[in-house]
């Protein structure tokens, strides 16, 4: 088992070439922090059998009080919950932390009547989800804020 950046060594037809009116940044953003290799910013893990999974960008960094945490090994923690169908982690401003982190989920069934149906609140929710954090990752990791949405803002790839 492994996990790093995921680089490729040899070229292929579809790749980027440069980036327009900008060679040097192409150059330093995808060929310099691996030398001899293509640096895609994902990153990946390998398990023992080869297989590949992406874990996401690596460069969706939140920088908490000097600690650097990926926000896509916080919405790995908080999907593995029952009641979470996806979520989304982004930082904010913080005037003591430098940045603090917001947790947006979207729940199994958006509805409060079901939530409650199932025993949980938006409140008791959050607590599960950030005691969730500190316990797998760390206790800096846990979300100031959590909120419930109904559905989650997506780019065209989803």
């Amino acid at each position: 088992d492994a996990s790093g950046a995921l680089c490729i060594s040899q070229a292929w037809p579809g790749m980027a070439r440069t980036i327009y009116n900008d060679h040097k940044r192409f150059l330093e953003t995808y060929l310099t922090p691996y030398p001899g290799f293509f640096f895609t910013g994902d990153g990946v893990y390998r398990t023992s059998e080869g297989y590949y999974q992406l874990t996401g960008r690596l460069d969706d960094i939140i920088n908490i009080s000097g600690h650097r945490l990926g926000t896509a090994e916080v919405e790995d923690v908080v999907n593995h919950h029952v009641a979470v169908a996806e979520s989304a982690v982004i930082g904010y401003p913080h005037e003591i932390k430098g940045e603090g982190k917001m947790l947006s989920f979207l729940p199994q069934n958006t509805s409060p009547r079901a939530m409650a149906l199932h025993g949980y609140t938006q409140e008791t929710l959050a607590v599960e989800l950030q005691e969730l954090i500190s316990k797998k990752i760390a206790k800096y990791a846990a979300p100031d804020y959590v909120q419930v949405t109904h559905r989650l803002p997506k780019t065209r790839s989803g």
